[in-house]
């Protein structure tokens, strides 16, 4: 019986886990933001959706404490759709120190076979009758299959002074329960990714 306690335990705190993995990052070497020193800061979230748009934007808007600016209330339509040029004079005219960006890369589907009856009893791993006599029934069962979406992304971090990316990342997300809550982990993990490799400070 405690056995069977541990691993429900175990089990829980997996389930509760973030879904989010960062696959990898680059950061320009020996490169630190002082997040206090910032004073403007450009978030653009790069969705179909305008509404997913603009919640994402929102969301990344609240991370940076009244220093960054939705891309939906600055970026119109007019603006970009004229040249690079312009809209980089327009970005340092402005004053902005620097540019956050995110945009999905991919969505993969993944099927995964899932017996149609499991019981957990761990007992029976204890020898090799027990474990067989349990499971060799799930091989005449029918079972299902289950669809996983696995949702790539890239999050961006440019200096605007310096005119050039700083820091890039890549992240998957399995089976979100919507675009706002996985943005939201992926924000969480990118930030503490940052604190981690010392390219963020708030000293």
């Amino acid at each position: 019986m405690k056995s069977f306690l541990l691993l429900a335990n175990i089990l829980i705190v997996l389930s509760s886990c973030s879904s989010t993995q960062i696959i990898s990052t680059w950061r320009e070497p020996n490169k630190e933001v002082n997040l206090n020193k910032l004073n403007k800061v450009l978030v653009v979230a790069l969705f179909q959706n305008e509404t997913t748009r603009r919640k994402v934007e929102d969301q990344l808007v609240g991370y940076l404490n009244g220093k960054g600016v939705a891309s939906y209330d600055y970026l119109d339509r007019g603006i970009s759709e004229t040249n690079e040029g312009v809209i980089r004079e327009k970005i340092k005219k402005d004053g902005f120190e620097g540019a956050v960006t995110m945009r999905l890369l991919d969505v993969d589907k993944e099927k995964a076979y899932t017996r149609s009856n499991i019981a957990l009893y761990p007992s029976y791993y204890n020898n090799f009758s027990g474990y067989y006599y349990r499971n060799w029934p799930f091989y005449f069962d029918s079972g299902y299959y289950l669809t996983t979406k696995i949702y790539t992304v890239e999050t961006n971090v440019f200096s605007i002074k310096e005119d050039k990316i700083i820091w890039t990342g890549i992240t998957k997300t399995t089976d979100p329960s919507g675009v706002v809550k996985m943005t939201e982990e992926i924000g969480q993990a990118v930030f503490n990714k940052m604190l981690k490799e010392g390219f963020i400070s708030d000293k």
